[in-house]
C-alpha cells in the first residue's frame, strides 16, 4: 500500500470519527417529547400560600418548565424577576412563559396602557421568558366585528413591542371565540386571519376549542404553523373525562406549529398538586 493510499484511508477514518463525535455532541440531552411544562394557574391556591414550596414540588414531579400566572407590578408572585427565575432553576425548571395582559384601552388610555406593557415586557425580559400570553378579551371583542378588529390591532401593537425585546406575544382562547360568530365566521378565525403572524402567535387550548364546538385538527389544516403553544387540558385531570382524543391530536404537532406543550388543570378530583401529578403521569402514557 502506497503512502498516498494510507494517507487517504487515514483521512477517511478521521472524517468518520469526527462525524460520530459531532453526532454525540449535538444530541439534545432532553428529548423534546418529554419537555412538558405546567401552567401555574393549575396550582394557584398553593402558589398564593407557599410559592417557593409549590415550585419545588412541581419540579420534583418531573415538569421541565413553568408558565406563570402571577405577574403584577413588575414582579412574579411577589418576587423580583431574577428571584423567581432562580427559584425555578434551583428546582430543575425553566421559566419560559407568562399569562398577563390588559383590556383594550380607549384612545385616552392608550399611552397609559402601552406604558404598562413597557414595564411588563421589561420584567419578563429580565426573567428571560420566551413568551407572554394574554388569556382573555373584553366584551368589545365579542359584541361586534368592529370591536374585534380593534382588539386585533391592539394585540398587533403589543406583539410588536414584545418582538422588539425578543419575546413572543400570543393569545389563549376559551370557548367563546368559537361560539361567537360574525357574518358566518367565528371570532377565532378572524383573529388568526387579521393578526400579523410576525407579531401574534396563538396558544391553543385543546379543551376549550372542543367545548366551543370546533375541531383542533381542522384548525391545524386551515392555519398551519400558527399554534406555537398548546394548553393540554381536560375537564379535570388529563384523561379523566374520556372525551379528549389526545392520541389523534398529538399526531399533528408539527402541522400545528407546536413548540411547547403545557399542562393545565382547572378543576380537580383531588388536591390541585395531586391532580397535576396525575395529569403528568397520564401524559407520559400517551404518544405526546
Amino acid at each position: 500500500m502506497g503512502f498516498k493510499t494510507k494517507a487517504l484511508k487515514g483521512l477517511f477514518f478521521i472524517g468518520i470519527l469526527a462525524l460520530v463525535i459531532q453526532g454525540f455532541t449535538t444530541i439534545d440531552p432532553v428529548p423534546k417529547d418529554d419537555f412538558i411544562g405546567l401552567q401555574l394557574y393549575s396550582v394557584r391556591q398553593d402558589m398564593n400560600t407557599d410559592a417557593k414550596g409549590t415550585v419545588a414540588k412541581v419540579g420534583q414531579m418531573g415538569f421541565k418548565f413553568v408558565e406563570a400566572a402571577g405577574y403584577r407590578d413588575g414582579k412574579f408572585y411577589g418576587m423580583e424577576p431574577m428571584e423567581f427565575k432562580k427559584l425555578c432553576e434551583d428546582n430543575g425548571l425553566q421559566f419560559l412563559g407568562s399569562h398577563t395582559g390588559q383590556n383594550l384601552p380607549s384612545k385616552e388610555k392608550w399611552a397609559e396602557t402601552m406604558a404598562w406593557w413597557d414595564q411588563a415586557i421589561e420584567a419578563h425580559s429580565a426573567a428571560g421568558v420566551k413568551w407572554i400570553v394574554q388569556p382573555w378579551m373584553g366584551r368589545e371583542g365579542y359584541e361586534s366585528l368592529e370591536g374585534l378588529k380593534k382588539y386585533i390591532e391592539y394585540f398587533n401593537a403589543v406583539g410588536e413591542k414584545c418582538r422588539a425585546k425578543g419575546i413572543y406575544f400570543g393569545y389563549h382562547n376559551h370557548d367563546k371565540e368559537f361560539s361567537t360568530v360574525f357574518d358566518g365566521k367565528p371570532v377565532y378565525d378572524y383573529m388568526l386571519e387579521l393578526s400579523d403572524p410576525d407579531k401574534v402567535m396563538f396558544q391553543l387550548d385543546l379543551y376549550w376549542i372542543k367545548k366551543g364546538g370546533k375541531d383542533a385538527l381542522n384548525y391545524f389544516e386551515k392555519y398551519p404553523g400558527r399554534f406555537m403553544l398548546w394548553h393540554i387540558k381536560d375537564e379535570k385531570e388529563l384523561g379523566e373525562s374520556g372525551e379528549m382524543d389526545f392520541t389523534e391530536i398529538f399526531k399533528h404537532k408539527k402541522e400545528s406549529g407546536l413548540k411547547y406543550g403545557i399542562v393545565e388543570v382547572e378543576k380537580y378530583n383531588f388536591t390541585p398538586l395531586e391532580s397535576v401529578r396525575k395529569s403528568l403521569d397520564y401524559l407520559k402514557t400517551t404518544n405526546y
